[in-house]
């Protein structure tokens, strides 16, 4: 990566299975979390508040923070993130859950595009002034 010819970005892969033991309160952290959020209009407000009270994935995607993984990292900046988040059947013992086996590049890209500082509100879910967005 120190060649002249080699870019300075790099692309950082994360995928998380979780399993949610206590629904309400993962729905409650999120509800505080969108209270607590002073810049969000109030018609953004009840449209979020109504989304994580209906799903539970999509209320964990209010409480992950992609900027907390890189923050302290010294000598990076983050310049775009987008995550999402799904209920699955999850299968630990099922070939297709190798988390150490390395993806085809094409289907690993699907739903893990990067989301651009213009894209619409309802593409994005919520997300903030950085041009993050989660969606479920």
């Amino acid at each position: 990566m120190s060649t002249p010819e080699s870019s300075r970005f790099v692309r950082l892969r994360v995928e998380l299975v979780l399993e949610i033991d206590d629904e309400d309160a993962v729905t409650g952290a999120a509800l505080r979390r969108i209270a607590d959020d002073d810049d969000m209009p109030a018609a953004e407000r009840v449209h979020a508040e109504s989304v994580v009270t209906e799903d539970t994935a999509e209320a964990l995607a209010y409480l992950v923070d992609p900027f907390g993984l890189v923050d302290e990292v010294p000598g990076v900046e983050l310049q775009q993130a987008s995550w999402s988040s799904e209920q699955i059947d999850y299968d630990p013992d099922s070939p297709e859950w190798d988390l150490g086996e390395d993806d085809d590049e094409e289907s690993y890209d699907e739903g893990y595009d990067e989301v651009a500082e213009d894209d619409d509100e309802e593409e994005r879910g919520d997300g903030d002034a950085r041009g993050v967005g989660r969606a479920g």
